[in-house]
């Protein structure tokens, strides 16, 4: 399948996930609020070349989808390419707990397991091998990146990973090209408490090489002239699918 052929399907299931989460809206929790399917977007400004038919090698395999949120991406990927789907994220700081993923789970007489795991710890995904893990959003909220992309280095074949990158410091020192990391206070993160790391370029491109990944296509979005850590008008997200060098 061509990734436009794979965009198009992702859209009208998201059309069809929002209503179906509109008529069934629970009164004792509500859904996460931002539009996770929104990264199909993203991904296609993302792959480039023979990686617009990637989606094809990942068809039929276990998948993760870590920092899920409500799991909307990985439904459709159970719905459209026939994946066994784990949805992986934190209990205590997913939006309203992971009742949301299990709902839909319910709702939509879905085979997707829904899994609490504390990336922080020393955890243990729940298979042995993946197709594919999809990381997006989640590396900036780690204490230890470092330990989780190697595990899942060891674990998956392709990972797709975005996150929040810099080129300045918020005292406007230049780090585009150095290969270091900016350690966020809360207050420079919205008062989130869960935002640590924001990296370079650089220093997010020697993190994928260090902990096992082989860089396949990488893209940028968002401000692409002097971002920083902190302003919300000065946000850089990179986008990128990497390929295991240490799967089983």
């Amino acid at each position: 399948m061509d990734f436009d052929t794979l965009r198009e399907r992702a859209l009208a299931f998201r059309e069809d996930l929002l209503a179906r989460k509109e008529a069934i809206a629970p009164s004792d929790f509500g859904w996460y609020p931002y539009d996770t399917m929104a990264n199909i977007f993203h991904l296609d400004a993302l792959l480039t070349g023979p990686q617009r038919q990637v989606f094809d090698r990942i068809a039929g395999t276990r998948v993760a989808d870590i920092g899920a949120a409500d799991g909307d991406f990985g439904f459709f990927l159970e719905a459209e390419l026939g994946c066994q789907v784990d949805v992986i994220d934190n209990g205590p700081t997913n939006f309203n707990g992971l009742r949301g993923a299990r709902r839909l789970v319910t709702e939509l007489d879905s085979k997707v397991q829904v899994h609490e795991i504390d990336l922080d710890a020393q955890f243990e995904l729940p298979a042995e091998h993946y197709g594919a893990v999809f990381f997006l959003g989640l590396l900036y909220h780690l204490k230890n990146p470092f330990f989780v992309l190697e595990q899942l280095a060891r674990r998956a074949d392709l990972c797709f990973v975005s996150t929040r990158i810099a080129q300045l410091t918020p005292d406007g020192t230049r780090i585009q090209q150095q290969p270091v990391a900016y350690l966020l206070d809360p207050t420079e993160a919205n008062n989130d408490a869960t935002n640590f790391w924001i990296f370079s370029e650089a220093g997010l491109r020697r993190l994928f090489d260090r902990t096992g990944w082989e860089v396949v296509d990488f893209t940028t979005v968002g401000c692409t002239e002097d971002s920083n850590p902190s302003a919300q008008d000065r946000d850089e997200r990179a986008f990128a699918l990497l390929r295991s060098k240490n799967a089983r």
